[in-house]
């Protein structure tokens, strides 16, 4: 089993770490960003992109390649947006490193706002963190007092700030456009691409960069290191460190931190977080937050990588990466394992994930508005006794109506759990019906 390298994570956790300032600073902190400052914007955007350096919120894009989309003929301002709007489900490590170690993101994000000429930076953070937010607005104020964020930062003619924005709790506003609506004081309807592009018409029609928190703090150690070091980390295709954050069925939950690729899921489960539970067996797996498709125990997935090499896997040999993860029809997304064993009813889980995306869609598309309205509906009347046997194909039937017909990947993210439970599970669902008479008393409770 391959040790934890922990590199955003360094610090998280150890004892006589605190998140001020001085702390920061007596572990070489904004060290790199005094060095960025002496360099060219250019170079640092050409490091980033040799780094290879993919998206840590979900979609697993090329950072680098994104920096490269922006419109610098405009003569527009740039503007930059670190997205903390930390909702999806199972996912948990962005709070920590605003929480424990804010200086990390403030110091990725001066040297991102740097290489790529922003003078104004924004930090969207999830309402539900309002004491994430204090924290991360008294890091900015301790950064201006030292020079290191506003006006003329560090003897240089550059000048940028960054500001705190709370968001009203909605889950929409982790997409990138519904999150520029928000930040411009509208409702979080995400906006129809082409023409709103951020890289070309983000937040007040101007472009902008919208990075994920854990993906600016690697930014800091790709320009310590370099960007040709930096791909030693991880495997080619998916470089640096992953954090993983496990929660549900298994012994020891919490978040590790693992070279990308060099870990796979059952040594993740087995052996970093112990097994499942006394008397359980694992059941199912779902390994990038809750929109991501569930994997079930004991199947095997066979067929030819891009590069061309066979494999035959179950799913504890997948490795954790972004491109593995896509070979077997999931995704690595955000990197929210979440673990179920033996005793979870398949049937009732889908339902309660059901009743969240119901509830957070933004109501726009007509097909996401109603298919997961729907979707709920129909699993929320199986969980109360009232199941038929026809009800499976019933969701799989609204569920397929969704993907590709929606503004956002909201719709793709509310269809694709009720797809892949009853594509694995589907004799769980045509049974529930005998299996759940009575009208429950037990039934879980929905949003």
């Amino acid at each position: 089993m391959p040790e934890q390298r922990r590199i955003i994570f360094q610090h998280i956790d150890e004892e006589g770490y605190s998140n001020d300032i001085d702390c920061y600073q007596r572990n070489g902190g904004y060290e790199v960003l005094k060095k960025a400052v002496t360099q060219k914007p250019e170079d640092l955007r050409e490091e980033v992109k040799k780094s290879g350096l993919r998206g840590r919120g979900g979609a697993g894009f090329p950072c680098g390649v994104k920096w490269g989309l922006v419109d610098r003929k405009s003569g527009k301002p740039i503007y930059l947006i670190v997205n903390a709007d930390e909702s999806e489900p199972g996912t948990f490590k962005d709070r920590y490193i605003m929480h424990q170690d804010p200086h990390q993101l403030i110091e990725g994000t001066m040297i991102s706002c740097f290489a790529n000429d922003v003078k104004q930076a924004y930090i969207y953070i999830r309402g539900e963190f309002p004491h994430g937010a204090k924290i991360l607005e008294k890091a900015i104020q301790e950064a201006r007092d030292k020079n290191l964020v506003g006006q003329n930062i560090l003897g240089t003619d550059y000048s940028c700030d960054i500001f705190v924005h709370r968001g009203a709790g909605a889950y929409i506003c982790g997409e990138e456009t519904g999150l520029i609506e928000s930040l411009e004081g509208k409702r979080a309807n995400p906006r129809i691409k082409p023409p709103y592009f951020p890289a070309v018409l983000g937040l007040y029609q101007c472009p902008t960069i919208v990075n994920n928190v854990e993906t600016l703090c690697h930014v800091k150690h790709i320009i310590d290191i370099g960007g040709e070091e930096y791909t030693k980390i991880g495997t080619p295709g998916n470089t640096g460190t992953r954090i993983f954050c496990v929660s549900g069925h298994v012994q020891k939950p919490g978040y590790y931190e693992f070279e990308a690729g060099k870990i796979t899921m059952g040594e993740l489960l087995n052996d970093v977080c112990g097994g499942p539970l006394p008397g359980r067996k694992f059941k199912a797996v779902i390994p990038g937050g809750s929109s991501a498709k569930i994997l079930k125990f004991g199947e095997r997935f066979k067929g030819t990588s891009r590069a061309g090499v066979d494999y035959d896997m179950g799913v504890e040999d997948v490795p954790m990466d972004f491109d593995s993860l896509a070979m077997i029809g999931t995704m690595g997304g955000s990197g929210g394992v979440i673990v179920m064993d033996d005793s979870v009813n398949m049937v009732e889980a889908l339902a309660n994930i059901n009743a969240f995306y119901s509830h957070e869609s933004c109501g726009q598309c007509t097909p996401c508005r109603e298919g997961s309205l729907w979707m709920k509906k129909i699993s929320s009347r199986m969980v109360k006794g009232e199941a038929r046997k026809e009800d499976g194909a019933l969701l799989k039937s609204v569920a397929d109506q969704i993907p590709g017909r929606t503004i956002c990947a909201f719709g793709e993210a509310c269809s694709w759990p009720t797809q892949s439970f009853l594509t694995k599970f589907g004799d769980e669902f045509e049974a529930y019906p005998e299996t759940k008479k009575t009208k429950s008393a037990d039934a879980i409770p929905l949003v």
